[in-house]
């Protein structure tokens, strides 16, 4: 029978044969974790696969639920033995999903609002500045107060639910084009400044910049947009195609030994940019050549013989493994050496490490239900360690751990290094991710020259 997908770039049934459906990934799988439902586990998806592919059952809306559920967090990567390669496997089943099976209005509508948004910055600012609004102008207390908030549907609730603490100086916040260390420089490197995370995350951006400076390293921002992580996680690959290419137009001239990304999700695929546009004959070997060079913040800071002096943090610091940095990117040891370099600072493993926090790119706005039971998991292991504050590499994870996990301090791994370096006390801020306390004693910090263009 002939094949039910369609014959641009359906699953590789080489990658189809790897899985010997032994059950590895079973429990390392958040959905198969959740529901105890063979067809949404990582070889229950497989073996849905394989049938499609053979032609013996159609890719429609049932089809595509058990694979709408999956998170993509790769964990079953890390844990299959037979060295299955899922993750190519299912980013090339969702754009023939998105092709084939017809999503409802409502769906449309929103999924489509996501991607009119969370790509453009620009965009986001202004939606950033409403949020502002809704918080400090009371409208946020008046929603709950009154009980409106509880009805209105669970994906607006979940978006809200997820709406960080906005300052008006994060709204206004630019970073220099070019900044170079006092004296000579040991590294050029060029920053992915991210969408998402320059807008709600400017913090964790200008600290990259100041721990990159306090290492010796020249640092390039150049003009650039979306690196379409979000779109080709997503299943929109013509669109998320389209960005990667751009991205390698706006980084190629660049004279960098490295190209510093602090975002686990964008970095996972910006990683992937060989494999994605390998047919394109005009980006093939550009996407490889750029992917090459793409480094995360962690690899480059523990490949670096420390410069900077670091100051005491007497905190306990629980550890959460982004997915995409761990599984993703297979990172793991490089952000514990780092912040291990930090004097007095405890390191707590976090029970189910493994398990995805439940945010996922868009899936906790999308998803929100499995979103949520996944995000509360996370947030009774994470304290079950005492932690005095969390930190993880990627924003999405920031904001998901952040809304089931009350009272307890979230940062970015590099935040914590700069104020190692700065002689700052982190936990003097709120608690709000990418909240960093201003320093007192500016000493460290005036050491660094930063030149704008």
């Amino acid at each position: 029978m002939p094949s039910s997908f369609d014959d641009h770039n359906p699953p590789k049934p080489n990658l189809l044969s790897d899985c010997v459906h032994c059950g590895f990934c079973l429990p390392t799988c958040p959905t198969y974790q959740l529901w105890g439902e063979e067809m949404d586990s990582p070889r229950g998806r497989i073996h849905l696969m394989n049938l499609a592919s053979e032609g013996e059952i159609p890719v429609d809306a049932n089809f595509a639920k058990h694979f709408d559920a999956c998170l993509g967090c790769m964990a079953c990567v890390s844990s299959c033995p037979s060295g299955v390669q899922y993750d190519q496997l299912i980013e090339a089943v969702r754009p023939q999903i998105e092709r084939a099976v017809p999503r409802s209005a409502a769906d449309r509508f929103f999924r489509g609002l996501i991607f009119a948004v969370f790509p453009y910055p620009a965009r986001l600012r202004l939606v950033a500045l409403g949020a502002w609004m809704y918080q400090r102008w009371g409208i946020r207390w008046f929603m709950h107060r009154t009980g409106i908030m509880q009805r209105l549907p669970a994906r607006l609730r979940a978006l809200e639910a997820l709406m960080p603490r906005v300052t008006l100086r994060a709204l206004v916040s630019r970073q220099p084009r070019f900044s170079k260390p006092l004296g000579t420089a040991r590294r050029r490197v060029a920053l992915i400044s991210g969408c998402v995370q320059q807008v709600f995350f400017a913090q964790v951006n200008e600290a990259t910049v100041r721990v990159l400076l306090a290492e010796g390293c020249e640092v390039l921002i150049p003009e650039q947009g979306c690196c379409g992580a979000l779109s080709v996680h997503a299943g929109r690959e013509d669109e998320g195609l389209g960005r990667a290419r751009r991205m390698i137009e706006s980084f190629e001239s660049l004279d960098v030994d490295d190209i510093v990304v602090n975002v686990a999700g964008c970095g996972s695929t910006l990683k992937e940019y060989g494999g994605l546009l390998a047919d394109d004959p005009e980006y093939a070997e550009r996407a490889a050549a750029f992917s090459t060079k793409v480094r995360d913040i962690s690899e480059v800071l523990a490949d670096l013989e420390p410069l900077a002096p670091r100051h005491p943090i007497s905190a306990r610091i629980a550890y959460h493994d982004a997915c995409h940095l761990a599984h993703g990117q297979q990172i793991r040891r490089q952000p514990r050496d780092v912040l291990r370099t930090i004097p007095d600072l405890e390191l707590l493993e976090v029970p189910e490490s493994e398990l995805c926090c439940g945010s996922a790119g868009i899936y906790n706005m999308v998803q929100p239900e499995a979103g949520e039971d996944l995000g509360q998991r996370k947030a009774a292991n994470i304290v079950s360690t005492r932690p005095d504050a969390v930190t993880t590499g990627n924003p999405g994870c920031l904001l998901q751990i952040a809304r089931h996990l009350d009272g307890v301090p979230l940062f970015h791994p590099v935040e914590l290094i700069d104020a190692s370096i700065r002689g700052v006390n982190p936990l003097a801020a709120s608690g709000d991710p990418g909240q960093t306390a201003e320093p007192e004693d500016m000493t460290s910090a005036q050491r660094l020259r930063v030149v704008g263009d």
